[in-house]
């Protein structure tokens, strides 16, 4: 299985995009794993908010096969902790899907087609973080969930 997590637009976090990326190359040793950045939207202040989900909701579904399983990362999704979400990892594994898709959105969430797509929603807190930031804890989540998978001491229970 491969694993491809969808964002909108790029960190410009120097800092960021290399804890970004130093989590990226440990997840490598458990699965596939795939980045795509869809750039911002161009002129979106000259758009409505629903307007620009929809121009990034059309961006997204262009990068979904109809054999992906489509998670997004949403606030009003499920939340888990890092065990539970490990073994939401290992039943997606057992399932066969050749790739699991995680999509965080832009500024305003996510278009009806998007939502529409999806099999499934998580929420990775009530609270709100930048969508720059997100990347980095969802990644290093998924390689916490690895881990765990493998009892390898990363995490401490």
């Amino acid at each position: 299985m491969t694993i491809k997590l969808i964002t909108i637009g790029k960190t410009d976090n120097k800092q960021l995009t290399h804890l970004i990326n130093e989590y990226i190359k440990r997840l490598s040793f458990y699965i596939k794993f795939n980045l795509e950045v869809i750039p911002d939207i161009k002129n979106s202040k000259n758009l409505s908010e629903d307007q620009q989900k929809k121009k990034e909701g059309a961006l997204i579904l262009s990068k979904i096969n109809t054999t992906d399983a489509l998670i997004l990362l949403d606030e009003q999704g499920k939340q888990y902790d890092s065990v539970k979400f490990s073994e939401y990892l290992q039943k997606h594994m057992n399932s066969g899907i050749k790739q699991l898709v995680f999509v965080i959105g832009g500024p305003y969430g996510f278009s009806e087609e998007v939502y529409e797509k999806a099999q499934g929603k998580i929420s990775l807190s009530k609270m709100t973080f930048s969508h720059q930031m997100i990347r980095l804890f969802f990644i290093e989540q998924l390689y916490r969930g690895f881990t765990i998978l493998r009892n390898e001491p990363y995490h401490h229970r």
